[in-house]
């Protein structure tokens, strides 16, 4: 008589639980890292995911066996046109400990980027009065006075930036996406005088990442909706050469249901979950489109018209969907320059 197996491994991860839809496409981060540069800097921004591609470059990763040498990477590649700054929030400690907006402020130069977006679209009407917007611009002044004299108590400033789909258009969508990017770096006097000076002008990616360093990738995966055990969860099937009454392609009990919760794997929601990639390098920043474009464009998304970047491997998420960039909140590695790249593919890619 065989022996009978009483325990298996737990299937599936019970950190990533619960496992169910995204509750936004375009997802921000709940932690910021910390960093020690002296000039204020945005701690993020949003790209929009083209395709993948591959290079040939020259390993610079100390210690590696390949040191020094060509080696063959895949890369996917990010259309980041600039984002526009609309407004400033700051952030204080209220009497249960934790920090909320205390005031927002929307300078009179980002005034003119209101008609950018739907949300706010009823606005740019009535500012369309002179009168109208002289009320608005004292109301909002007057909010900025409340900042400076409360800046002993505000624990950080954030942005509420806009992208620009327009600039892409095989997006197919000319509403931008709205997120809170947040200020890092110097003292709050630094930080507000930096934020006040950006608002309602275009910042690139260059003013936030450079060439060669390692960022956090945030978004959505792909949705693959309803599925079963065996392929949420990697449950082995059970043999189908037995009679199986209640089928071959399900768990047996699904543990008790009084006391504790069971994590017993069960079917529902797969895919399109938010997520968060850690250490992924940028390996190139460009402006010429025409180094990365294949002939006809990318499969299912076009060709690129905008700043690019390439980051190292694969990244979550379908073709088009935006995607947040943050700076990294651990780094593995601290790279000083960027790699030297000898070839680029653009032959037209399958699939």
């Amino acid at each position: 008589m065989g022996h009978r197996k009483l325990a298996s491994p737990r299937r599936g991860s019970a950190g990533l639980r619960p496992r169910k839809r995204s509750s936004e496409l375009l997802p921000t981060p709940r932690t910021w890292p910390q960093i020690n540069s002296q000039n204020p800097k945005l701690l993020g921004f949003v790209g929009y995911k083209v395709g993948m591609t591959h290079v040939f470059m020259i390993d610079d990763w100390p210690n590696s066996p390949t040191n020094g040498k060509e080696i063959y990477m895949p890369v996917t590649v990010l259309e980041v046109p600039p984002i526009i700054p609309l407004a400033l929030r700051a952030y204080a400690v209220d009497g249960k400990g934790e920090p909320n907006v205390i005031t927002e402020y929307w300078s009179p130069s980002s005034l003119q980027f209101l008609d950018i977006t739907r949300r706010i679209h009823s606005l740019s009407f009535f500012l369309k009065n002179d009168e109208n917007k002289k009320k608005f611009e004292e109301k909002f002044s007057s909010k900025l006075d409340l900042i400076k004299s409360n800046l002993d108590r505000i624990v950080y400033f954030r942005l509420l930036v806009a992208t620009q789909p327009r600039k892409i258009p095989s997006l197919g969508k000319k509403v931008p996406d709205l997120v809170e990017i947040q200020i890092g770096g110097g003292e709050k006097k630094a930080q507000l005088d930096y934020a006040l000076n950006v608002l309602g002008k275009e910042i690139s990616i260059r003013d936030v990442f450079k060439e060669g360093q390692l960022i956090d990738v945030i978004g959505v995966t792909k949705g693959k909706g309803f599925a079963g055990v065996i392929k949420r969860y990697s449950v082995v099937e059970l043999p189908r050469w037995h009679k199986h009454r209640k089928g071959s392609r399900k768990i047996g009990t699904r543990g008790p249901s009084l006391g504790t919760p069971s994590y017993t794997p069960q079917p529902g929601q797969l895919g399109f979950h938010r997520r968060t990639e850690y250490n992924k390098r940028i390996i190139k920043i460009g402006d010429d489109s025409k180094e990365i474009n294949p002939a006809g464009g990318f499969v299912r998304y076009g060709i690129v018209r905008n700043t690019y970047i390439l980051l190292e491997g694969s990244i979550l998420g379908s073709k088009k969907r935006p995607i947040f960039l943050r700076d990294p909140i651990r780094p593995s590695y601290v790279f000083e320059s960027a790699p030297k790249i000898t070839y680029i593919n653009i032959l037209s890619q399958q699939g």
